[in-house]
């Protein structure tokens, strides 16, 4: 079932044209814009572009999941198949099926609402060229690493992003920037390398780095000791991106450092680089290492929920002078913590939480990086203490749009049953309640209990922040001047004659004020919208995704059968 009927050459031309359109609009943007296209200025001109180029890719985002096969979506479909290095038989080989496909969207579209935000609201920083080609070089590689089919592609896709990002913390960052572009690079680079060597063993042991081809043969084609020696140095790679305890020590400096769509980017999709790769590769590739490893994946994963969960207590305490924006991307830790132990259960029922879990936190948590962005350009700080007390008035108060927004993602992203992060962390819960065979079943329970311990954490700092952030008290004695409890005409002004404005005679002295905020403006609410209305919509019907996703699961663990 297909929702609009494209032909099979046309689904080529689109997944084609997902992956190579940004890297060429990364090109364009250097460029000098055409004449009658410069708008008021140069600058301008190249952030229209970035908004075309990217709401390009999103419109043939959109309409390859619409010519989707939704009846076979364990099937590769859109798929393109060329000889690229003969010698070493890498080929360009493209297709999607029903667990890359709900990435690929996500990933178009978070890259357009940061290229639309940065339109209206650009970071301070150089050039918005480099700004904008950057962004598409980032997109690109992004959805390149969820659309190819071949091991040596996927290296070089999963490598592409690196730079963009690293220059995009360094160039638009804030306070200590260059130190968290460094370790970004790093720490990634050096997984990365132990990565190739995994991959390079895969492939030359195996014949061949087609990656439809060895989740087919399930490794039958490869040694136990070799399949272990390659889920070790790939998934080192996999779990440095995703990030895994301990290995996230990159991540917090990086996402305080990062603007705003830096940070939404990295958290809505890089992050989901890591996981995918475990599920794309190392599950159907290498069954027998990833069950050597998994009970190891699931402990890492779960003090990850707890450590996390415990850091975001540590930094939301008063007096902490925790940043909101390193509070966020701790809870990025415990988040994907859920995702690993999803891929260790190797159940159905865990790998389908741990994609629905990827989606969902790559929509909550950009929303609420988006937020936090927001709020640190009014307060002028994301400081926890003083947005909580030293400011006066409440974010209810002063900005009741943007207030509720933060509460919602918020409730979100603590799993509120009806909302889109509830299911991916009841699945995995599920899947290591009863793990695949030849797991241990005790020890999985024992991780399921402590991940739901982490539940309760999780809930617990997201209300102390909300209750610190948006239902702070006024000061005494109300800071408010008499104008802005007056009545007020359509223009915001003080009604003539009301009490306090300037006509009524009033000559007492005047409080200090506490100024309104500006509530959310309308290029705000045109970014932030989809995410939110996409969070419930996955909340109440998680069988769309759920829809798509197990069938190609289910093939995956049973070795391309189906």
């Amino acid at each position: 079932m297909t929702v609009i009927d494209i032909s099979p050459s046309v689904m080529q031309f689109l997944l084609a044209f997902i992956v190579v359109a940004p890297l060429l609009g990364a090109l364009a943007a250097l460029l000098p814009a055409p004449p009658g296209l410069k708008g008021k200025n140069p600058d301008q001109a190249v952030l229209r572009h970035g908004v075309t180029v990217t709401g390009a890719v999103l419109v043939a985002a959109i309409a390859l999941a619409a010519g989707f096969d939704h009846d076979l979506p364990a099937t590769m479909q859109a798929t393109t198949d060329i000889s690229w290095i003969p010698a070493l038989d890498v080929r360009i080989h493209l297709g999607i099926d029903g667990i890359s496909l709900p990435l690929l969207v996500l990933t178009a579209l978070l890259t357009f609402l940061c290229a639309l935000y940065s339109y209206f609201k650009l970071p301070a920083g150089p050039s918005p060229k480099a700004f904008v080609a950057l962004v598409l070089v980032l997109e690109s590689g992004t959805l390149a690493t969820f659309a190819v089919l071949d091991l040596l592609l996927f290296f070089l896709a999963f490598e592409m992003v690196l730079i963009p990002m690293y220059f995009l913390i360094n160039r638009w960052g804030g306070d200590q920037r260059q130190a968290a572009a460094w370790k970004f690079i790093l720490y990634t680079l050096l997984g990365s390398v132990v990565m190739l060597l995994g991959l390079l063993l895969i492939g030359l042991k195996s014949g061949t780095f087609d990656m439809v081809a060895l989740a087919t043969d399930n490794g039958r084609g490869l040694t136990t000791s070799v399949q272990v020696i390659a889920v070790l140095a790939i998934g080192l790679g996999l779990a440095v991106k995703t990030p895994m305890w301990p290995l996230h020590t990159w991540l917090p400096d990086a996402h305080t450092a990062a603007p705003t769509v830096g940070s939404v980017l990295l958290a809505g999709v890089l992050l989901k680089m890591g996981t995918y790769g475990f599920v794309r590769i190392l599950l159907p590739v290498a069954p027998d290492g990833m069950r050597t490893f998994a009970p190891y994946l699931a402990a890492f994963a779960v003090v990850g929920i707890v450590y996390g969960s415990l850091a975001c207590l540590a930094l939301a305490r008063t007096g902490a002078k925790g940043d909101l924006k390193r509070l966020i991307a701790y809870s990025s830790v415990g988040h994907m913590g859920f995702v690993l132990l999803g891929i260790a259960t190797m159940t159905p029922t865990g790998v389908n939480g741990a994609l629905f879990a990827n989606i969902a936190h790559g929509l909550i948590t950009g929303l609420l990086f988006f937020l936090v962005g927001a709020i640190k350009d009014r307060y002028g700080t994301a400081d926890l203490d003083t947005l909580a007390g030293a400011t006066g008035a409440a974010l209810y108060g002063r900005a009741p749009r943007l207030g509720a927004l933060l509460a919602f993602a918020a409730v979100a992203s603590l799993g509120l049953p009806g909302l889109a992060g509830f299911w991916g962390e009841m699945l995995t819960l599920f899947g290591a309640y009863s793990p695949a065979e030849g797991l241990s079943r005790p020890a999985f329970r024992t991780f399921m209990a402590i991940g739901a311990f982490g539940t309760l954490l999780t809930a617990a700092y997201m209300l102390i922040v909300v209750r610190r952030v948006c239902m702070g008290e006024h000061a005494p004695h109300s800071r408010l001047s008499p104008d802005e409890h007056a009545p007020r005409t359509a223009d915001g002004s003080p009604q003539s004659g009301a009490a306090g404005s300037p006509s009524s005679g009033s000559t007492g002295p005047r409080t200090a004020t506490t100024p309104q905020l500006a509530d959310i403006h309308p290029y705000e609410a045109a970014a932030w919208t989809p995410l939110a209305a996409l969070t419930v919509v996955a909340g109440l019907w998680p069988a769309v995704l759920l829809g798509l996703t197990d069938p190609a699961v289910q093939q995956l663990l049973a070795g391309g059968k189906s």
